[in-house]
């Protein structure tokens, strides 16, 4: 059973509130009720509202946050995404029941970690390892739950899944967001590595794969590729200066070693997919970076079909299902 609770002060309305609920409850196939207050109990509990001090594990959801706030040990604070995000909560909560992670940190900080899922028997050989970078416009209000399920049904496929949070721009800056994304890279121990990035995960997949001389393949997910041009269109409300710190005219070096496009040639086999229904800009940036880097000389493949943004990392979506079979097929 999944509870969702709303807590005193939470200001939204409860039918939409029990709307959200009620539709995850039926996408993913399990029990659920929502409640008002904290008092009850379930396999999992997430509690809608600012957090308060709760000796149970809980994952807290604040649509209206504007940062990480401390919670208990064992609970799951997200925050700032609306109504909408409940949505996310409670798929992270159903995913954390199904399919317990062991949560590595690859540095001090609270940010620096990794959920990593193991194979189904694991015998404690060496699978390929895919590695996960989330994305969200590289702002704080989206984490590494976003690619629960992906990691999940990688983990079921044979690969060493490697969901890896870190340190995003707006709260520690573009040089540590850079840093983590290298250090959680290089503690993946297999000789055999895909990186996949979604959105600005895509960024900073290419990036890495750029850098990191181990990578067997980078997958973009609707990625972020041409992030020059990203930040003429102010895409994502002006998110590319927002997180690289500034405009590419004051910080022309930066752009130069973050931009995927300006990369080129990567010298690693890239597989970049785009959903037909996404972002009218996101595509277009796909499609030009996809025959930029084969004019480059890198061996790329390009598939665009039918899904929205999130199409991509739906384990349900034929988008996916064409993913992992060019991965499979590569690797």
């Amino acid at each position: 059973m999944i509870v969702v609770a709303l807590t005193p002060g939470l200001r939204a309305d409860p039918e939409l509130v029990r709307r959200v609920a009620e539709s995850e409850f039926r996408q993913l196939g399990v029990e659920g009720r929502v409640v008002t207050g904290l008092d009850a109990t379930g396999d999992a509990v997430v509690a809608v509202g600012e957090p308060v001090p709760h000796p149970a594990p809980v994952v807290w959801y604040d649509p209206a946050g504007a940062g990480p706030v401390a919670v208990s040990p064992g609970s799951i604070h997200l925050y700032g995404r609306g109504l909408w995000g409940l949505a996310w909560a409670i798929r992270h909560a159903v995913h954390r029941l199904r399919h317990p992670a062991e949560r590595i940190a690859y540095g001090p900080g609270d940010e620096q970690w990794a959920d990593l899922r193991l194979p189904p028997g694991h015998d404690g050989g060496r699978p390929p390892a895919a590695v996960l970078i989330h994305g969200g416009y590289w702002r704080s209000i989206w984490a590494a739950d976003l690619m629960d399920a992906l990691a999940i049904d990688l983990a079921a496929r044979g690969y060493a899944a490697w969901n890896l949070e870190y340190r995003r721009p707006d709260r520690h800056g573009w040089a540590a967001t850079v840093a983590d994304v290298a250090a959680g890279l290089a503690a993946v121990d297999s000789d055999r590595i895909v990186v996949f990035g979604h959105s600005a995960g895509g960024q900073l997949a290419l990036r890495a794969a750029a850098d990191d001389g181990r990578i067997s393949l980078a997958v973009s997910l609707a990625g972020v590729l041409d992030l020059a041009e990203g930040e003429r269109r102010r895409v994502g409300a002006g998110a590319v200066a927002h997180a690289l710190g500034g405009p590419s005219a004051d910080l022309p070096g930066v752009y130069a070693a973050a931009d995927p496009m300006r990369r080129l040639p990567l010298g690693v086999p890239q597989l970049v997919v785009t959903a037909g229904d996404d972002d009218l800009d996101l595509i277009d940036f796909n499609r030009r970076y996809a025959a930029a880097a084969r004019a480059a000389g890198d061996d790329v493949t390009y598939l665009e079909l039918p899904g929205d943004h999130f199409a991509v990392i739906d384990p349900g979506s034929g988008i996916w299902a064409a993913t992992i079979t060019e991965v499979a097929a590569r690797l």
